[in-house]
């Protein structure tokens, strides 16, 4: 069982996410890499919040296949493409993660790695044995 830490003497959390994650052992680890925002027909949308959209949709069904959903993330980095756009991004992640709340990072990157990609997430979900 996953067991969310929350620490009262640091500042809190100023999203939907945890300050850490304690994983129990014996687990198996799924290390999600980066998802961009290509649909399966290889599209990219041309607005931030469709990537986002597409990119959490991308990750709930490569959670899905490995028989695990979004509860089961435990640790995520989000990258932008512009500071801009972090309201819109924690909006999105906010809704897709309903009341899970992972440990998070975002960082802004000048560039991903194709110019139309505007968002990339990767995550670790473990399953317990």
């Amino acid at each position: 069982m996953n067991k969310i830490i929350t620490v009262d003497s640091i500042s809190p959390p100023t999203g939907a996410y945890s300050q850490a994650v304690f994983v129990s052992a014996p687990a198996n680890l799924l290390y999600i890499a980066g998802q961009v925002p290509i649909a399966k027909d290889l599209t990219v949308p041309r607005d931030f919040v469709e990537q986002c959209e597409l990119v959490w949709h991308n990750i709930g069904m490569i959670l899905t296949t490995a028989e695990m959903s979004l509860n089961d993330v435990v640790k995520m980095q989000g990258y932008i493409t512009n500071s801009l756009y972090r309201d819109k991004y924690r909006e999105v992640r906010e809704r897709m993660l309903g009341t899970a709340r992972p440990a998070s990072t975002l960082i802004v990157v000048p560039a991903l790695g194709q110019p139309e990609w505007l968002v990339e997430i990767d995550a670790i979900a473990p399953q317990s044995r």
